[in-house]
């Protein structure tokens, strides 16, 4: 089972190699700035180094980048639009350098323009970084969009939404899909039961393509299906529950897919969700 956890950075990036590898982890996510200012510390040659150095010593791969919060596509106000634009190129430049797979982006939210304005900007938005970035940038590392849970006027809790979007990017080869358990749980399937799982792939699978899909989140929900509700819980002790799961990472169409857990670090550095998982991998 590829199984990943987001590790942090204190310290240096490179450290997160080895958090993750402590506690039963070869895949990690990391974030390669502070997810809630738009300022960025320059990352020195040494420590991009080292990042590469402790990801071979232990065998951690792929590596996942999370973009920072802030950055919203689908606005409406130009400034904001243009700021989370020149981030997400920053964040993507910064992760092609350390030689991450993977850069996931949450879409964003209209903020009251409606859907289809905040669809059209991010699609705008992916075509101007993709017309000014250099090639080799998303050779080394694909930029993923994440569903989300339907709050507010965020987009992306269903597929459809998201094909909208890439339907839209002129260079849509260089995009996929992070699916996140909490979310589709929280805006429309109900992963309790196998019935919902494979709900949840047929529609992925109709509306964009299985072979999009790149990484899955794994996080427990602390709220009912469908109450469009993004609060993370450990697995098992939410309303997903450990049959869910169970099913979830042993689903023949995701079980080669890397599993990233988003759950909060255990004090006693023991990751009892790691543990869990392993029992359930059959």
């Amino acid at each position: 089972m590829i199984l990943g956890k987001h590790a942090s950075i204190a310290g240096g990036i490179d450290k997160s190699l080895k958090r993750a590898a402590e506690i039963g982890c070869n895949s990690v996510q990391i974030f390669v700035k502070n997810p809630r200012g738009w300022k960025a510390r320059v990352l020195s040659d040494a420590e991009v180094e080292r990042f590469k150095i402790n990801r071979k010593k232990y065998n951690i791969n792929p590596v996942v980048v999370h973009a920072a919060y802030l950055i919203n596509l689908a606005s409406p106000k130009q400034e904001l639009w243009e700021k989370s634009i020149s981030a997400l190129k920053m964040e993507l430049s910064r992760s092609a350098r350390l030689g991450a797979e993977y850069l996931i982006f949450h879409p964003g939210s209209h903020t009251g323009s409606g859907i289809d304005s905040g669809i059209k900007r991010i699609a705008e938005a992916l075509n101007i970084i993709f017309s000014e970035i250099d090639d080799s940038l998303t050779e080394k590392t694909k930029i993923l969009l994440e569903n989300t849970a339907g709050a507010g006027s965020s987009i992306g809790q269903d597929f459809s939404e998201l094909k909208a979007i890439i339907d839209k990017v002129e260079q849509s080869e260089k995009l996929g899909i992070c699916i996140d358990s909490c979310h589709a749980f929280a805006a429309k399937y109900n992963l309790q039961q196998k019935s919902g799982l494979n709900k949840l792939l047929s529609d992925l699978d109709d509306d964009i393509g299985l072979s999009m899909l790149k990484v899955i989140h794994l996080n427990d929900s602390k709220h009912n299906c469908c109450e469009n509700k993004d609060e993370h819980a450990h697995i098992g002790e939410g309303k997903i529950g450990e049959n869910g799961f169970k099913e979830l990472i042993n689903h023949p169409k995701l079980k080669d897919l890397p599993f990233i857990l988003e759950t909060p670090w255990f004090e006693d550095e023991v990751d009892q969700d790691v543990i869990l998982l392993e029992k359930l991998r059959y």
